[in-house]
């Protein structure tokens, strides 16, 4: 959307492009109306092109979902990375333990149940380091929030939909699987260097 501007500590505010396709659905759109089951046609309303419901005025306003992380150091400074397992998003991959958010959760019990599922890892969660955009699925966008996280008890052990866990420096990670991990880790190493 024109506008939308990105804050990131120490840089100024610089315009975001729109990742929405005007007049195009989407993955993950509905094309009959849950409500009366009529065919939605496209219109614009609020400024895009959305589905609306030509019999009963339903209009889809598809909005992302939440998506919590968290993020751990242990005693050396290596982050905790879990590998995404088969059957999950980009498997074989390495990202922050994260996941959705389930509606009616609070987003900081979120980001420590996943982590708790894919690392066996309790933790106590703290301030918000990061926000961003998801992209990398076109049919599940999502927000991010990712949060500090100190280790208070469990047994590291890869769950749920990750087959591995690791610590690893800042500046020794693995194939990543998403950008938003990349670009907050490559903020944080920076901030370390200065």
């Amino acid at each position: 959307m024109p506008g939308r501007e990105r804050l990131r500590s120490g840089s100024p505010a610089a315009p975001l492009p729109s990742r929405a396709v005007e007049g195009h659905t989407h993955a993950g759109e509905y094309v009959y109306c849950p409500m009366c089951a009529a065919r939605l046609e496209r219109r614009r309303v609020g400024g895009a092109e959305r589905p609306v419901c030509p019999a009963c005025g339903f209009v889809h306003w598809r909005n992302p979902g939440v998506g919590a992380a968290v993020l751990v150091f242990d005693g050396e400074g290596r982050v905790l990375l879990v590998r995404r397992g088969s059957g999950s998003t980009r498997p074989g991959l390495w990202c922050v333990p994260a996941g959705f958010v389930d509606y009616g959760e609070d987003v900081r019990a979120a980001a420590a149940r996943e982590l708790q599922e894919e690392t066996g890892l309790e933790a106590e969660v703290g301030d918000v380091v990061h926000v961003a955009s998801n992209f990398h699925d076109p049919a599940k966008l999502t927000v991010g929030v990712w949060f500090a996280g100190t280790v208070t008890g469990g047994t590291a052990v890869p769950g749920d939909d990750a087959d591995r866990l690791g610590w690893f420096g800042l500046d020794e990670l693995p194939e990543m699987a998403f950008e938003t991990d990349v670009e907050l880790l490559a903020r944080l190493l920076a901030e370390r260097s200065h």
